[in-house]
């Protein structure tokens, strides 16, 4: 197993104060003593592998999950017998959200690769959050991020062609990679091609037709799940970027 794969549970243990994603999860904006009390009801466990669940659908909502290490893949199931990808979750995202309303989980989130998972049980969460303005505010932001991002990709898949579809992917990806600190340019896909189609209602011969295009003009270099963006601009022109960052300012 290669040297990235391997988390420590030491890495593991790592509290909310020194952990590097804690400007992006729930202790943002909390004191250093409001910190410490998030922390007293979170829950470490060991490493989990790919293909283990942080829950299954129909199961009862007890927690919410933060990815610290690794990726995650929510779903349902189809109505051909497959899957519906409904996401993927980097380091510093919050799994488990839609759950709140009916007190079950909707959807089922499974582990794309080795990760490290912080567990939130959301009866203590709403008990230290009725206390804490600061944390009730995050929870709130928190579910106003999860609508943004719910009806962006409706957007996505409503009114975009096949190649702005996996344009804006590849360019959101970016973004959120470069929001952990890592490179915004060269990274690590833990979906497979499949999995990318099945999310962007694409076919995955369609997905694998794309990138091998996006390479041909020098948009990408693919090796397998690795990618380097060699002309962001370009790609961030075909995903509509600087159309919306306009529209944005025309409206202020």
């Amino acid at each position: 197993m290669s040297q990235d794969k391997i988390i420590s549970f030491e890495n593991i243990r790592v509290a909310c104060r020194s952990c590097s994603l804690n400007a992006l999860c729930l202790p943002m904006g909390l004191s250093s003593e409001d910190v410490e009390k998030l922390e007293s009801i979170i829950k470490r466990s060991r490493p989990l592998h790919r293909g283990e669940h942080l829950f299954s659908g129909g199961e009862r909502f007890q927690s919410l999950f933060v990815v610290k290490t690794g990726s995650v893949k929510t779903y349902t199931p189809s109505s051909e017998g497959g899957e519906q990808v409904l996401g993927f979750h980097l380091p510093g995202e919050i799994v488990g959200l839609d759950a709140i309303d009916q007190d079950f989980h909707s959807c089922s989130a499974r582990v794309l690769e080795t990760s490290a998972i912080c567990e939130i049980p959301f009866r203590r969460l709403e008990e230290l959050a009725a206390t804490l303005p600061s944390l009730q505010h995050q929870l709130y932001r928190l579910l106003s991020k999860e609508i943004v991002e719910e009806s962006e990709l409706l957007m996505l898949l409503g009114k975009r062609n096949a190649e702005e579809r996996l344009a804006s992917f590849l360019v959101s990806l970016s973004q959120r990679f470069g929001k952990r600190g890592l490179s915004t340019t060269d990274f690590h896909l833990s979906m497979s091609r499949h999995e990318i189609g099945n999310y962007l209602g694409l076919a995955v011969e369609t997905v694998s037709r794309l990138f091998t295009r996006f390479q041909d003009e020098r948009l990408l270099d693919v090796d397998r799940k690795h990618v380097q963006v060699l002309d962001m601009a370009r790609l961030e022109t075909l995903a509509g970027v600087a159309q919306n960052r306009a529209s944005r300012r025309e409206s202020n």
